[in-house]
């Protein structure tokens, strides 16, 4: 019996291409086989070094920036050289009210403190033209002078306008997928993890529900492999986020990282007391809905309802009086 009456249908020159193919999918298979790292705690020794890395990198601020950047940036700070001259408690003040807002990069201050520089300028010349030079209103000495001094006024505080809007809402978006998180926390802290990995999972789950909370809790991940000290890790995720929630949750951690309680039992206490006071406040804003309508009813309601309901008797009136 030969190799034709076996495969009938397929000359020797198919079988030599399919055992050829053959050969190669081994061979690669093989490779892959022994290329792959199967030792999982190597490839967590490497992850880590990595993002230590990376966060060594970020801390450093040596990451690659376009062109265009560095030359804004350079030109920032050289403006900001040569005028301001804080740089003591109030730059560090600064710094942490920015990173509230979301802009860890050493470069934002130099950012904030040239708006705080240029914006002035810039608004009060345009007042000034406009007012002055065009005559764009037929205002008198005075409040020409006024609007100038306004616009200077307006132009000093619209960086920290910004800054306060950023960081409410970004406060805001945080508190409320807060309880989320720490469910989810409660369910990786059961299924085994550490601290630091059940912040990193969690953050990754919360990349797209809410990115500050995700990168407020991948950035607290990296500092616990990262610093020496694993509390003042957490303490610095108190220091960026200022809020209420995430102390209380900071707080439990390192009162569980002390005395050596179970973290899932206190963050699933910490879950359900954020969700009731959600609902409170829910309630509180139902509760004050009638009394915050009645101004506008008074206002827009009532005046066409008087005028629907008496106006054909008023007309009547005249009517019947202008006939006498």
């Amino acid at each position: 019996m030969n190799i034709a009456d076996l495969f009938p249908g397929l000359g020797s020159d198919d079988l030599i291409i399919g055992m050829a193919g053959i050969s190669a999918l081994m061979a690669t298979v093989g490779a892959w086989y022994g290329l792959v790292d199967h030792n999982p705690g190597a490839r967590r020794a490497r992850e880590l070094a990595a993002s230590r890395e990376q966060l060594r990198a970020g801390l450093a601020g040596v990451r690659k920036r376009t062109s265009s950047r560095q030359v804004s940036i350079g030109f920032m700070k050289q403006v900001v050289g040569r005028i301001s001259v804080r740089r003591t408690q109030q730059a560090d003040r600064l710094a942490r009210t920015l990173a509230q807002a979301g802009f860890r990069n050493k470069d934002a201050i130099v950012a904030y403190q040239f708006a705080k520089i240029v914006l002035p300028i810039a608004l009060g010349l345009g007042a000034v033209v406009l007012f002055y030079g065009f005559g764009l209103y037929s205002l008198s000495g005075p409040v020409r002078a006024l609007s100038c001094v306004g616009a200077l006024g307006l132009g000093y505080m619209l960086p920290d306008i910004y800054l306060k809007n950023t960081t409410d809402k970004r406060r805001h978006a945080m508190r409320k997928a807060l309880p989320d998180a720490l469910d989810l926390m409660v369910i990786c802290a059961e299924a085994g993890l550490s601290l630091d990995a059940t912040l990193k999972r969690v953050s990754e789950e919360f990349g797209e529900a809410c990115a500050s909370l995700a990168d407020e809790l991948a950035l607290a991940a990296l500092e616990l492999g990262f610093l020496p000290d694993r509390r003042q890790a957490l303490r610095n995720l108190d220091l960026r986020t200022n809020i209420p929630g995430i102390r209380g949750m900071v707080n439990n951690l390192l009162q569980a990282d002390k005395y050596g309680t179970p973290i899932a039992q206190a963050l699933r206490v910490l879950s359900a007391e954020f969700r009731e006071e959600r609902m409170l406040k829910a309630e509180e804003k139902a509760a004050r809905l009638p009394a915050m309508l009645t101004v506008p009813m008074i206002i827009f309601i009532l005046p066409p309802l008087f005028v629907v309901l008496l106006g054909p008797a008023i007309l009547r009136t005249i009517d019947a009086l202008s006939g006498f």
